[in-house]
């Protein structure tokens, strides 16, 4: 895999479905200073990216950020960076449930009402265990529909919508204050979050030392450029009116800017993209919970395959109960912030583990390690930054992820025994 092979799949598993709904939330807290957050967000995915390409380097990456972890500080370490990984899944993939059914919703007005919501939700979780249940064909096929669909709207309403904005709406009433682009940046992760599952093969890519970086650098920027042309676009169609347009907020700026068509276009390509992330959640997900039951953390029988076709069923039906309960029962910003917290712990796991395995001098059968600029300081660095987005995280969201890790370090200490 070249440069730009990585750096279109890091640009894939970027762009989810929060960029469908993050607009509006993010013009609530800073209007049109709501690029600022961007920029934080690039900066931090980019030293963060850069960690996790490092620890990649110097340790075997089957099981991914939770085995670097492991490697460089013990068992205990991986195991709660393997529950972060959970988390992280789990809260991400019910959140972008409650905006597709949103979207169906908006898309549909008969779908909109509370009782159909449920109704879609319960639908499409169903559809996608049957789906998993069945093997991994059908879905990839499915996912790669989604990736086209979720790319052309958005590029259609970012270059299109430019010539369809007022000005007026993007002047500052003032400069946003520090604790406000952090509590937004933090929300905003969720848009950026996904980078490093990409990199997975990164030790496989020819001259890794130099197609790494120039791929993170490439997609980073990529993807930064598409949403902040998103987000001026949006504020600039539809000013003050983009922080209530909590449901579908490019939807509505198409609307303003191009007609029902562009609308209806946006709302088709949301709805397929998110569809598509439900079912790839839905088929890696589990295989955690399996993980954890084959090595003994959770009991045998979530680590039960299906004689036939050789999924992980049980654990598949498990995890799919569990997203369809938090979709239920939450609300998509309060869901990506616990997503955010949880991809930021583990994160933060992963720079300590890039700077503990370099100061060891760990690597791969005696290979070069990936060529990290600063490796000495980026680390730290990195572990400043999200500790300062953290500081965005309200009380009540320390508390539930603090009794999710608590939940999680009582089974390891029960079933290790």
């Amino acid at each position: 895999m070249g440069t730009f092979g990585l750096a279109a799949a890091i640009v894939n598993m970027t762009i989810g479905g929060g960029v469908f709904r993050l607009p509006a939330n993010v013009a609530v807290q800073l209007g049109a200073a709501a690029p600022v957050a961007y920029l934080v967000c690039a900066v931090a995915m980019g030293l963060i990216v850069l960690c996790i390409a490092d620890a990649g380097s110097r340790v075997s990456l089957t099981g991914g950020p939770y085995a670097y972890v492991g490697t460089a500080f013990g068992s205990y370490a991986g195991f709660i960076s393997g529950l972060l990984l959970w988390m992280l899944s789990t809260f991400a993939c019910a959140a972008v449930a409650t905006v597709f059914a949103a979207s169906i919703g908006a898309l549909v007005p008969a779908f909109g009402t509370p009782a159909m919501q449920v109704v879609i939700l319960l639908a499409v979780f169903l559809f996608w265990t049957m789906v998993n249940l069945r093997g991994a064909g059908l879905a990839a096929r499915l996912n790669t529909v989604a990736t086209i669909a979720k790319l052309l709207p958005l590029i259609l309403l970012a270059m299109a919508g430019l010539f369809f904005i007022d000005r007026n709406n993007l002047a500052w009433a003032a400069a946003p204050a520090a604790s406000d682009v952090a509590r937004t940046s933090l929300l905003l992760i969720f848009a950026f979050a996904g980078i490093e599952g990409a990199l997975a093969p990164s030790g496989e890519v020819r001259d890794p030392a130099r197609t790494v970086p120039r791929a993170i650098a490439l997609a980073m920027v990529g993807v930064t450029v598409l949403y902040l042309l998103l987000q001026v676009v949006a504020q600039g169609i539809l000013g003050p009116a983009l922080a209530q347009s909590t449901v579908s907020p490019l939807a509505d700026a198409a609307n303003a800017a191009l007609g029902g068509w562009a609308r209806t276009l946006l709302l088709v390509g949301a709805s397929v993209s998110m569809f598509g992330y439900l079912g790839a959640s839905t088929f890696s997900t589990p295989r955690v919970i399996y993980a954890f039951a084959r090595d003994g953390f959770l009991p045998r029988g979530l680590a039960a395959v299906h004689p036939e076709y050789h999924a992980p069923s049980a654990a598949i039906v498990t995890q799919s109960v569990i997203a369809l309960a938090l979709a239920l029962s939450g609300t998509f910003e309060r869901l990506a912030l616990l997503a955010n917290v949880s991809a930021l712990a583990l994160y933060l796991g992963c720079a300590l583990a890039s700077w503990k395995l370099r100061s060891a001098g760990v690597t791969i059968d005696g290979k070069a390690p990936f060529r990290m600029p600063f490796g000495a300081v980026l680390p730290w660095v990195t572990c400043l930054v999200i500790a300062w987005l953290l500081t965005g995280l309200a009380q009540p969201e320390w508390i539930a992820f603090g009794v999710c890790v608590a939940v999680g370090s009582l089974v390891y200490l029960l079933r290790s025994k």
